[in-house]
């Protein structure tokens, strides 16, 4: 059996902290996500996961560069984009980044393959929003197809043709393809007929609604042939740790309040309210704050009730002090970690 996972994931979210008034530049951001990948490894946890973004929020635009420096200053945790926006990108170039990044990481690079929840890649590489579901699916299957094949050939509409060539660095082990999900039951059926792990980002709800589609993912997987030891199901959540409840519930409100705000205005949504965040971090809801008790309390049930392999935290949501940061990975991997049976 596979032993239960807890990792971290990442934007590099940029922003001015509403009670330091700290601004990080880009520059410092970046750097400092490498004292977050080696105190993830000192802790005793998983994952670390950089998801990729255009826009002045975040500073992760270039996942597996990230992940390759990670790769030169840990020896044992996963390293994985959480996302790759692959509708915008080449699956050719993906291929040779994370092969290489595998080859660097001994091992341990996972590529996560999402359609992507915000749009600024699509005009900045040239790509049509119409094509959104059309590009993700030809890409997807052409990037599997590079990785388990040495000798491809590609013959599509979103990217040029190619006959029987061969792609480069090959792994001795392949690295991992996953397929993340939003809560579309057409991309996690894609996932369980290509045999792909699956990564369900749960920001808003109740997680345990997503129970239909670990079902429904579970059954086409079986239903494809797939071996089902391989088959791999990991949740992602926002949430922060401190070891007193009321002041965890403090202080992580202002951070997440500020991006989720922003971003209700571009997409034409109501500000997040006090109220709407009192249900997130309640027992049902789908954020993970409060103390290590508390936020094993909630992991465990998600286990338990969805029968996932992984669970990562995504620290920060919005802007939250460094310290703040490297509090929340260690607890989650010193405190919860030990709690979760």
């Amino acid at each position: 059996m596979t032993p239960f996972e807890l990792g971290i994931t990442t934007f590099a979210e940029v922003g001015k902290d509403p009670i330091t008034d700290e601004t990080p530049t880009y520059d410092e951001r970046l750097r400092r996500l490498l004292e977050e990948m080696t105190t993830t490894e000192e802790v005793g946890l998983d994952f670390y996961g950089v998801g990729e973004h255009h826009r002045a929020d975040f500073a992760a635009s270039a996942p597996a560069v990230i992940l390759a420096a990670g790769a030169s200053i840990t020896k044992r945790i996963k390293l994985g984009s959480s996302v790759s926006v692959l509708s915008s990108d080449d699956p050719v170039r993906l291929y040779q980044q994370f092969a290489t990044l595998q080859a660097l990481s001994n091992g341990r690079a996972e590529l996560t393959a999402g359609r992507g929840s915000f749009i600024e890649s699509f005009p900045l590489f040239g790509y049509d929003l119409q094509d959104y579901d059309s590009l993700y699916d030809e890409k997807l299957r052409l990037l599997v197809n590079i990785r388990d094949n040495e000798i491809s050939t590609h013959s599509g509409t979103h990217r040029p043709s190619y006959y029987k060539l061969g792609i480069y660095p090959r792994n001795v082990e392949p690295f991992t393809i996953g397929v993340a999900v939003g809560g579309t039951p057409t991309s996690v059926i894609r996932a369980g007929k290509l045999g792909l792990p699956l990564f369900i980002a749960i920001i808003g709800g109740e997680p345990l609604r997503f129970k239909r589609l670990v079902d429904l993912y579970r059954e086409t997987y079986l239903d494809a042939g797939h071996d089902p030891e391989k088959m791999f199901i990991s949740i992602h959540s926002h949430g922060y740790i401190d070891e007193d409840q009321a002041k965890a519930e403090r202080e992580y409100f202002p951070s997440i309040s500020i991006i989720m705000s922003r971003i209700g205005r571009e997409r034409g949504w109501g500000p997040y309210t006090l109220e709407t965040y009192k249900h997130a971090i309640s027992p049902q809801g789908a954020l993970y704050v409060g103390t290590p008790e508390y936020v094993a309390q909630k992991i465990q049930m998600l286990k338990d009730e969805l029968g996932i392999q992984r669970f990562t935290l995504h620290v920060p949501v919005g802007p939250l002090p460094h310290d703040k940061v490297l509090q929340t990975i260690r607890l989650l991997g010193t405190r919860v970690k030990p709690l979760i049976k």
